[in-house]
């Protein structure tokens, strides 16, 4: 398959029936993949978390971000402690933040217990 094949959009990948794409919702808008379950939903709603500004220590903190404007680099995911788990597991959020090491996801959490009561 030559230069011109792959750029166009005409080779055997492109042409592959079977080969399936995630849908987008319905609605218009943004789409982000959450980080636990790796499902694609509107930005809208999804949780975006990004890093803590570090105070020198070891370990960094994520914090959600609300109102989705706090600069950096950013993960997103469902408001849910089910997703935050499943990223917790997979160790996504750091992997996702662009981190060496571990995240402390504690003020997630707490977040996530406070908005649910």
């Amino acid at each position: 398959m030559g230069r011109r094949a792959r750029l166009s959009g005409t080779g055997p990948r492109a042409q592959d029936p079977t080969r399936s794409r995630t849908p987008a919702p319905a609605t218009a808008g943004p789409v982000r993949t959450c980080v636990g379950c790796r499902e694609r939903d509107l930005r809208s709603a999804l949780l975006r978390l990004v890093l803590e500004p570090s105070d020198g220590r070891g370990e960094s903190r994520a914090v959600a971000d609300v109102r989705g404007c706090l600069p950096g680099r950013g993960a997103w995911i469902h408001p849910s402690p089910a997703c935050l788990g499943l990223a917790e597991r997979r160790r996504a959020v750091p992997r996702a933040l662009r981190v060496a090491g571990p995240v402390d996801l504690t003020p997630v959490r707490a977040y996530l217990e406070q908005r649910d009561r």
